[in-house]
């Protein structure tokens, strides 16, 4: 006789694992599947920031929600996510201003504290930077960054905690259905019964979205970072650094690293095999960030480069995620594509989709911003800037 729960969770990820947290909480007998070990996909890898600079009431919302959980890990989740307080700044040129200025208001308004900085300040949070450029910059001196292994491992532990069973190294190969209701899976250690599955697979959610017959537009890209050692006179952390005018981002990291990414929509062209990619950094990424970083943070052009990484986001239309039950009443729930900034929403997402799967008349989030059906009513989620990851 198979295995029978009340809800299946497929991929653990954040995702995954924050709403396995969630469920298990509530009392619901839960199995989290995953194809290989926590941690060890995209959010073991992720960037990790976590801010609040969004330009959707539910979206702020939630990553305010969120930053309060990182705040204090240890009393509402257990165990520890590596919070650190650093600031998070975002620089951006004259055709920027303005949308910055509404996303500030709208942060306000939902109680998040963010600040309009002129270059003296800045230079005072963050000696060093070049601010000759700069027209408007947004700070928040609450937001920083996590360790994503600490965070997705803890959440992972404290599901179990609540009754949760962790099947790791257990690849879902199928998804079942009876009369167009979902009872469970197939995977490669046998058949799980249930009457609700979540996909929570990330860079696999489309594939295994097909496996129930549901066509969804994520794809798998590939993404980098690199690290760079800062030099002897510049070994303080420093804040976590949207620059919009060189489309990069930065952030400290231990060992007196700074990590730098792109702030690129291009980087939903890198289209790629989640199970077959390059997983190290090319020689010409790291060039370009690092001077691309040097325009920013003169001090760095003394810095020595200390490699590397590529991972991979789960990209959408619009760059926000799909959030839903498809087809409807079928039992099947989507919750990926998260294009790059999910991590920092987790908390919230674990909490938005328990209150799905539960049938929550009132949820803490509605996910309606989210649902599939967008893309074919030409409603994506819109953000202020053109860079969609921003949100």
């Amino acid at each position: 006789m198979s295995p029978t729960y009340d809800a299946i969770i497929v991929g653990a990820g954040i995702m995954g694992c924050s709403t396995a947290f969630q469920l298990a909480k509530r009392g619901l007998k839960v199995a989290l599947v995953e194809k290989r070990t926590i941690g060890e996909g995209p959010t073991g890898r992720s960037s990790a920031i976590i801010r609040q600079h969004y330009s959707n009431e539910l979206t702020a919302r939630m990553a305010l929600y969120s930053l309060r959980v990182f705040q204090n890990f240890e009393e509402r989740v257990g165990g520890e996510c590596g919070f650190r307080q650093t600031g998070f700044v975002v620089m951006v040129e004259a055709k920027d201003r303005a949308g910055l200025e509404a996303n500030m208001a709208l942060q306000r308004r939902v109680g998040i504290q963010t600040e309009l900085l002129q270059p003296e300040a800045l230079r005072e949070i963050m000696p060093g930077v070049e601010a000759a450029d700069l027209v408007a910059v947004a700070y928040e001196p609450e937001s920083g960054y996590a360790d994503p292994y600490l965070t997705v491992t803890a959440y992972a532990q404290a599901a179990r905690r609540f009754g949760a069973t962790l099947l790791q190294n257990t690849e879902v190969t199928g998804i079942r259905f009876r009369h167009d209701r979902v009872v469970g899976v197939e995977t490669t250690e046998g058949r799980l019964d249930a009457p609700q599955v979540l996909n929570c697979a990330g860079a696999w959610g489309a594939r295994v979205a097909m496996m129930a017959g549901v066509e969804v537009p994520i794809n798998s890209c590939r993404v980098q970072v690199a690290f760079f050692r800062r030099p002897p006179d510049h070994e303080t952390p420093h804040p976590v650094v949207a620059d919009f005018i060189n489309a990069t981002y930065f952030r400290s990291e231990t060992g007196n690293l700074t990590l730098v990414g792109l702030v690129d929509p291009a980087e939903a062209d890198a289209v790629v095999d989640p199970d077959n990619y390059n997983e190290g950094t090319d020689f010409d990424f790291i060039l370009d960030v690092g001077e691309r970083l040097v325009r920013r943070y003169p001090a760095m052009e003394r810095s020595d480069s200390a490699g590397g990484y590529a991972s991979l986001y789960a990209i959408t239309p619009d760059w926000h995620a799909i959030v839903d039950e498809v087809p409807a009443n079928s039992g099947f729930f989507i919750c990926s594509g998260f294009s790059g900034h999910g991590f920092k929403l987790g908390p919230a997402v674990g909490v938005m989709v328990a209150d799905m799967l539960t049938g929550e008349s009132d949820p803490e989030f509605d996910p309606h911003l989210f649902r599939l059906r967008r893309f074919a009513e030409d409603d994506p989620v819109r953000g202020q800037y053109e860079y969609s990851i921003v949100g």
